[in-house]
């Protein structure tokens, strides 16, 4: 049950730190630019962009870590 609870949290708080972060690119001008960027390393995460990247990870791996975790109790 505890299981339950943390995975629908964690959901809440994946899904919000996505809709949190900026996007990586304006339009067509912004793809073609900004992939070269990024190709040539020009383009760094800075500030709350580099926080929300890193909360994104931690929040994606504990989301399928209880997924598994829940599957395997409720299989039993």
């Amino acid at each position: 049950m505890i299981f339950k609870i943390l995975l629908i949290i964690v959901s809440l708080g994946l899904i919000a730190v996505v809709l949190l972060q900026s996007g990586r690119s304006a339009g067509l001008s912004g793809a073609i630019g900004g992939g070269a960027e990024q190709i040539m390393g020009k383009q760094k995460a800075r500030g709350a962009d580099a926080l929300l990247g890193k909360l994104t990870t931690v929040f994606a791996v504990l989301f399928i870590l209880l997924s598994m975790t829940v599957a395997y109790i409720v299989g039993q």
